[in-house]
């Protein structure tokens, strides 16, 4: 299947490790010119050396996507050092897990920035450019806590509950413009993430971590967990010309374990 990426320049916020690093790869596989973008310097430096050589080396830029003046700079340098946004994917932030008596006010706060507004940032630094040029795709990467409650990820999924509406509403004030805007929902997948959520839910339920992910694994009907280069190939075909009548969706990749509509 033709995705038509070759030479397409494309932001990956959140690209140095994790989801964001995998969708790096695989857009750049389908010849496409790739920005990482992160707000460590260390580990842009850390994906960058091990980037396959066969690829374009990507750009990179240190840049935090919860301020919006960061985002705005990040969009001017990718634009002036390798041309016109074609497409940016969002998997920038995680929101941090916590056992239901840690939580506090600033526990919700830092999850909307850390998981909403890392989003929405470059989003809005972006979405002026493709207007005017009446083209243009975003993937956002959000979870399925912001579908199926999860006792040590409710801000977490607050957040992702609120990005997943935006994506959605944004795809339909702006399907006239000729740009698409889609989610995924990826559920359990093989990052570091997933030992943070062990932890916390160790530390609620007293039980070892190894125990919780056979758990966990269990739960799922496909019998595992997901692969970041799985979430990836789902990310490059919605921002393809394979998708050019996908909008506005939100595509759940749990491996069936949250049974919701």
């Amino acid at each position: 299947m033709e995705m038509n990426l070759r030479d397409k320049i494309v932001v990956i916020a959140g690209g140095s490790k994790g989801i964001g690093y995998a969708c790096a790869e695989a857009f750049a596989a389908e010849g496409a010119r790739v920005a990482l973008v992160s707000r460590s310097q260390a580990n842009l430096d850390a994906a960058l050396a091990r980037f396959p050589t066969s690829r374009h080396a990507p750009l990179i830029i240190a840049a935090d996507m919860t301020r919006s003046a960061d985002a705005e700079r990040m969009v001017a340098q990718v634009e002036q050092q390798l041309g016109a946004i074609d497409v940016l994917v969002n998997s920038a932030g995680a929101a941090r897990r916590y056992a239901p008596a840690d939580l506090n006010a600033q526990a919700w706060h830092d999850a909307m920035d850390a998981k909403f507004f890392s989003a929405i940032h470059p989003t809005d630094a972006v979405l002026s450019r493709m207007i005017a040029r009446k083209r243009g795709a975003i993937v956002n990467i959000i979870g399925m806590g912001g579908k199926v409650a999860s006792p040590v990820h409710i801000p977490g999924g607050a957040a992702n509950s609120a990005l997943m509406l935006a994506t959605v509403g944004l795809a339909a004030a702006h399907g006239g413009n000729g740009i698409r805007i889609n989610g995924i929902n990826p559920g359990g997948t093989l990052t570091g993430r997933v030992q943070e959520g062990l932890k916390a839910e160790a530390k609620m339920t007293g039980l070892a971590e190894a125990e919780l992910l056979a758990r966990n694994q269990a739960r799922i009907p496909l019998g595992r967990l997901g692969s970041p280069e799985e979430v990836a190939r789902v990310a490059v075909f919605l921002a393809s010309d394979q998708a050019s009548y996908v909008t506005g969706a939100i595509i759940a990749m749990d491996g069936g374990q949250g049974a919701v509509i």
